[in-house]
């Protein structure tokens, strides 16, 4: 996996490059929390679940199944996440599901079940260029935590950097252009 922090990238990328008007703080900080949210299943290890387990680490919470469920629990949430039902459920079903992908390219673990429950298979994508981030805080802070921050800032935060950018652009040239309704 990523380091959690990185997960929190995607969101954050597509917040800032859409801007407030079109994605609020909240919605933002709603984002962020489903895109780390899926992590939390290391948890499972203490309870004496196995990695490879259907509720292990990158089961049941990294599926788009997962991603949909909080998607879902966002459109309860509208008012306080100043949004549509529609906008809170597309951003933070993306963010979530973001979690489950972002770990399909990385260099370790068992993959990634993103069709649970239709299948329990796990998968890779066919270019896996992440460095697994350790589970355990110590390595995360040790030289390997560093190859893993070097291969994150190459592969996920210069990435969002690049799409944040063209987003606001894009928002930017939108809002330049009069919009003529049709008569």
């Amino acid at each position: 996996m990523p380091t959690i922090l990185t997960h929190a990238v995607v969101p954050l990328a597509l917040g800032l490059g859409a801007g407030r008007r079109y994605v609020s703080g909240p919605l933002v900080a709603a984002g962020v929390v489903a895109s780390m949210l899926p992590d939390l299943d290391v948890l499972a290890f203490r309870l004496g679940v196995s990695y490879a387990d259907q509720f292990g680490h990158r089961g049941f919470s990294h599926s788009v199944l997962f991603a949909l469920l909080l998607g879902a629990a966002a459109c309860l949430l509208t008012g306080q996440l100043r949004s549509s039902r529609s906008g809170a459920f597309a951003f933070v079903f993306v963010a979530a599901v973001s979690h489950g992908l972002l770990d399909m390219f990385t260099t370790g673990g068992l993959g990634v079940a993103l069709l649970w429950p239709l299948s329990e298979a796990r998968f890779f994508t066919p270019w896996q260029v992440i460095e697994v981030s350790p589970l355990s805080l110590s390595r995360v802070l040790g030289p390997r935590g560093l190859a893993v921050g070097l291969s994150e800032l190459k592969w996920v935060w210069g990435p969002a950097v690049l799409v944040a950018s063209v987003l606001a652009l894009v928002v930017r040239a939108r809002r330049a252009v009069p919009v003529t309704p049709f008569r």
